[in-house]
């Protein structure tokens, strides 16, 4: 009972942390990422700031579900859904056209990656919080992806909001998601095996 309570006692704080602006460490189904409000500029500014990172370069959004997901991108063609079902392993798409996020957060060509992972506590933080949140390593830029909490820099950690303070002992069982560009066509192209 207690374990759970702890789990919805952090989730609710983050909720809180997300929703004034603020950015997140945080744990998911394979390194420990970075995140904001994805709806947020102002946010998203600050882990492109906190981290070092070109201006520009796109990144990954975690969704909770379908539902989520059909918010923020145009057409989920048939076969992101027969992936994203079938798929065992973590799955990022990168989707071609992206809506109701800002352009911070997409690639030039308008495109944007997103994962539904597969975590419990992702998933209860993506839904109690109703958005999509941003979802970068826990790291500055040009330096390794940190595989467990203990690798994350303490100069990165006192510049987030907020770090979860729940499950920093277990070891992620993926390193990084599998990441495919799924044309309007529906033509796959394997980004990252």
């Amino acid at each position: 009972m207690g374990i759970i309570n702890t789990q919805l006692n952090e989730i609710e704080h983050c909720v809180e942390i997300l929703r004034s602006g603020g950015v997140l460490i945080y744990p998911t189904d394979t390194i420990w990422g970075m995140g904001c409000d994805a709806a947020n500029v102002e946010a998203i500014n600050k882990i492109i700031k906190i981290k070092g990172r070109e201006q520009g370069k796109s990144m990954l959004l975690l969704c909770a579900d379908f539902q989520q997901l059909s918010k923020y991108v145009e057409n989920i063609p048939d076969i992101a859904k027969e992936m994203i079902q079938s798929e065992k392993e973590p799955l990022s798409i990168i989707y071609p056209k992206a809506s109701n996020l800002p352009e911070e957060l997409l690639a030039e060509d308008g495109s944007i990656g997103i994962r539904i992972p597969k975590h419990e506590f992702c998933l209860q933080l993506l839904s109690r919080f109703g958005k999509p949140i941003v979802s970068t390593s826990a790291n500055f830029s040009g330096v390794p992806s940190p595989a467990s909490f203990s690798e994350i820099s303490q100069d990165l950690i006192q510049q987030v909001d907020y770090v979860v303070q729940i499950l920093r002992d277990t070891k992620p069982v993926y390193k990084s998601s599998k990441i495919v560009r799924i044309s309007e066509s529906g033509q796959i192209t394997i980004i990252r095996n």
